[in-house]
């Protein structure tokens, strides 16, 4: 009996049911088109999928001014492709399929201008505003409710092997331009102002500001939500803090300089 073929699609791929001439029938791999090599890749829950872009569309309506429908955050913002493709990548990373993990971030790359390593794990409703330019590395962590603005890398520093880049808490807003390099981890409801490069932890509830960044506490107040007010500008500045205090520490200083000249002269004008 010449072999016969019969083209099966399941959940895991699309295959070949193959019945040699012996009459034994076995299962061969194979695609017609292209597309069909990531058919094996999987739903990842449709009811959770589902819901998780619910949320994360309702988290751009409650961040983005500009968000005006549904439909247009779906379609049209480069944020919400790039996570959900990412999702792909990252299980293809974590089942050892590194190629096709890389294979997909690339291809999101190049489509959103957002580089997420398929390694990198991020949380539930993060917003991208823009995007482009933004850098996450392969063991970089994001946690739930951040906002990311354009031009953001959470870097590695040496070639080190293993954790070599930030984990990022919950609530967290990383303003324009910031980097954050190494590993370490930024608190939850952190703020980090615009083009401010992070080098060391930030304890949680703080604004980091400044390059090297530096830690602005928030001690005794009550810790205001950045990332849902997205508020980028309105951060103290340390350095400008510093700065003050040594003009008023010199001024004084002046003052009693002043004080002690005029003293002498006294004294020698009644000598």
């Amino acid at each position: 009996m010449p072999p016969r073929e019969v083209r099966v699609t399941n959940r895991t791929g699309v295959s070949r049911r193959v019945i040699n001439e012996s009459g034994t029938a076995y299962l061969r791999l194979s695609w017609d088109y292209p597309w069909e090599a990531f058919s094996f890749l999987p739903s990842l829950g449709k009811e959770i999928m589902f819901e998780e872009i619910k949320e994360t569309i309702e988290a751009y309506k409650a961040r983005d001014p500009a968000a005006r429908s549904t439909m247009e955050i779906l379609l049209l913002y480069p944020g919400v492709s790039a996570v959900h493709s990412h999702k792909y990548a990252h299980w293809c990373y974590e089942h050892n399929l590194k190629f096709v993990g890389r294979a997909i971030s690339q291809a999101n790359r190049h489509r959103t201008g957002i580089e997420i390593h398929p390694g990198a794990k991020i949380g539930k409703r993060l917003v991208i505003d823009h995007g482009m330019g933004i850098v996450i590395g392969e063991t970089a962590e994001v946690g739930d409710d951040c906002l990311i603005y354009h031009g953001v890398t959470l870097g590695g520093t040496g070639k080190d092997h293993g954790k070599r880049h930030p984990t990022i808490g919950n609530n967290v807003l990383i303003g324009t331009g910031a980097k954050v390099l190494g590993p370490f981890k930024v608190g939850d409801n952190c703020r980090i102002a615009a083009n401010s490069v992070v080098l060391s932890e930030i304890p949680a509830n703080s604004t980091a500001v400044g390059i090297p960044a530096r830690v602005v506490k928030r001690d005794g107040l009550k810790v205001e939500d950045y990332a849902t007010e997205v508020d980028q500008v309105s951060v103290a500045d340390p350095v400008r803090a510093e700065l003050d205090d040594l003009r008023a520490e010199h001024e004084e200083l002046k003052a009693e300089l002043n004080e002690l000249k005029k003293y002498i002269l006294d004294e020698a004008a009644g000598a």
